[in-house]
């Protein structure tokens, strides 16, 4: 099962783990990208450091085996006056796992300072809709990555917005919407949904871009500790709008007690395998 909520210590994560991590400064964000990376290494990981070689973080990271620590160029990576192209960026991200694979490692591991990607409303909503497809590769393949934001560059509201696109955060984040390692989930929510939770819910479902299979929009529900009548109607409302029904794998009272008595056409509660 993937790791899901907040997380303080970025060295325990697994090669299936997606964590937003927020900094305050470059030796901040040093410290974490180089535990970060050093921890994929002793996963057997090829580790990528998408940044500069004047920073630090590549040159630190000494003694692995030939091809295992690369630095790619962020402008490689990200053009620093584009806004992201989703797929294009995903299957590049793709291609190195399986190249990683190849060359005998475990798996892939990245880490990155992402925050001149979402300095515009227009970058940061496409970067945000990026953050949950590449989610959805990481839940399939061994790929893992620390995408770090400036926090005094994008202030609480918006570092809050990309981090409920992160199964991880090191952020407060109310809930958290990401793919699901079930392979008949459209995806996962974890965390808390009640009334405060509402407007930024409403803006993760549009930007995840669900996909319903046979008729059913199924979410993982396993790590979901509440949900309020609200949030509850809001997730049946989005399958209806897609054609759907709702159905949520939860072992939670609550959603079982408020589709009982409300009685929603188009709503089931399955217990959580």
């Amino acid at each position: 099962m993937r790791q899901s909520g907040v997380v303080t210590d970025v060295r325990r994560l697994g090669p299936h783990d997606h964590v937003c991590c927020g900094f305050d400064d470059r030796t901040e964000f040093r410290t974490a990208a180089l535990a970060f990376l050093d921890a994929g290494l002793g996963l057997g990981h090829r580790v990528w450091y998408v940044g500069e070689s004047g920073d630090g973080v590549h040159d630190a990271l000494t003694g692995a085996r030939p091809g295992a620590v690369q630095l790619v160029s962020v402008a490689t990576q990200y053009a620093a006056d584009a806004t992201v192209a989703p797929n294009e960026r995903v299957e590049t991200y793709a291609t190195a796992t399986r190249n990683a694979l190849a060359a005998g490692f475990t798996g892939l591991r990245v880490a990155t300072d992402v925050t001149a990607m979402v300095r515009t409303p227009a970058r940061l909503d496409a970067f945000a809709r990026y953050e949950h497809q590449a989610d959805q590769l990481m839940a399939r393949s061994p790929f893992s990555a620390m995408c770090a934001y400036d926090r005094r560059v994008l202030g609480p509201d918006l570092l809050t917005q990309l981090a409920t696109m992160h199964p991880l955060t090191t952020e407060a984040a109310s809930f958290q919407l990401h793919a699901s390692g079930r392979l008949d989930c459209a995806a996962a929510i974890s965390g808390e949904l009640d009334l405060a939770s509402a407007e930024l819910l409403a803006l993760a479902l549009d930007r995840a871009e669900l996909r319903p299979t046979g008729g059913e929009l199924v979410l993982d529900a396993t790590e979901l500790t509440f949900i309020d009548r609200r949030s509850l109607a809001m997730l049946a409302e989005h399958a209806r709008a897609l054609g759907a029904t709702l159905v949520l794998c939860t072992d939670q009272h609550v959603p079982h007690r408020l589709t009982q008595v409300l009685a929603w056409d188009n709503v089931r509660i399955d217990a959580a395998s």
